[in-house]
């Protein structure tokens, strides 16, 4: 496993911020780590790359635990948090080298940064002060010193915050190319961004996980009322309707199509199906509507 944690807690005072929480990540895995403001979300990232010491619990990133073994732990680890920490009066080339000192990459330094230059796009603007970019820009030298190390695990908080529609489907696109070599774990508030990027979604609420799942999953387990949308190839007689048990009600959709509402969209489609072949009716489609994952995500997070 790339990330391991076991029953992780960090107390602040009489505040459980994260409260026993578990989980596991797979080298290849581009996971979205989702939570309303003040979930837990930044201190688990936080602790994760042994920035923060937990109170309880442990984890482990590629086999090497982050209290006993935290330099190895650091090695292994790329980190943009929320807030990017970057020295404004360097000049980008200037601080690459600075942090390839830092992870003391030696002769392999040089080779980095301008891999990493081309690779996030700064090629245009790394003979400027970080002071002088643009928030897409700085972004991407955050990213690039994340990345400069060769890490086997990324772990970014909200890294397209703030950012414009262009910059954000920039952005996105070197994440998801990370993703095919890495272990990303991705904190963001843009549900867009975790469905066009995550294979996998964990949600934290209150410290606690509530959903570890694929987002499908999730959309479908969620689904207190769905629909299964049918075209059939001629009319059909609505009376035949009554016949599905779990439809809730239906409503036309013109075209010889119909949308039934259900709470159990499974069952309902295999309904469908019988009462096609009991009856010689020909569907020319079917098709589940789920809720939208930022629908599960209030469910989920809403509080009581």
């Amino acid at each position: 496993m790339s990330i391991k944690v076991s029953s992780l807690t960090k107390v602040y005072g009489t505040q459980r911020a994260v409260d026993g929480i578990s989980f596991e990540l797979k080298k290849g895995e581009i996971v979205g780590f989702l939570g309303p403001n003040g979930a837990g979300k930044s201190t688990t990232m936080k602790m994760v790359t042994g920035y923060l010491p937990p109170t309880s619990g442990t984890a482990q990133v590629c086999g090497f635990d982050i209290e006993k073994e935290p330099m190895e732990v650091r090695k292994r680890v790329g980190y943009l948090p929320e807030a990017n920490p970057l020295y404004y009066d360097m000049y980008v080339r200037e601080y690459l080298e600075f942090s390839a000192g830092i992870h003391q990459l030696g002769k392999e330094a040089k080779t980095r940064i301008e891999e990493m230059i081309s690779r996030t796009g700064l090629g245009k603007e790394a003979h400027k002060k970080i002071g002088m970019l643009s928030k897409g820009y700085k972004q991407r030298v955050g990213l690039a010193q994340a990345m400069l190390h060769d890490p086997e695990v990324l772990i970014l908080d909200e890294p397209t915050s703030g950012l414009d529609p262009n910059q954000i489907v920039e952005i996105r696109d070197l994440i998801t190319s990370i993703g095919k070599e890495k272990t990303v774990l991705l904190s963001t508030h843009i549900m867009q961004e975790v469905q066009a990027m995550c294979s996998r979604v964990i949600i934290i609420s209150s410290g606690k996980i509530v959903a570890d799942d694929s987002i499908d999953k999730l959309q479908q387990s969620n689904n207190k009322q769905g629909a299964v949308i049918v075209s059939f190839d001629s009319k059909v007689n609505e009376q035949l309707f009554k016949q599905l048990k779990n439809l809730q009600r239906y409503e036309s959709q013109g075209q010889n199509s119909w949308k039934f509402y259900t709470n159990k969209p499974d069952e309902l489609r295999r309904e469908v199906m019988q009462l096609s072949l009991q009856h010689d009716i020909s569907i020319s489609s079917m098709q589940t509507e789920t809720q939208s994952l930022e629908d599960v995500f209030r469910t989920l997070t809403k509080q009581p």
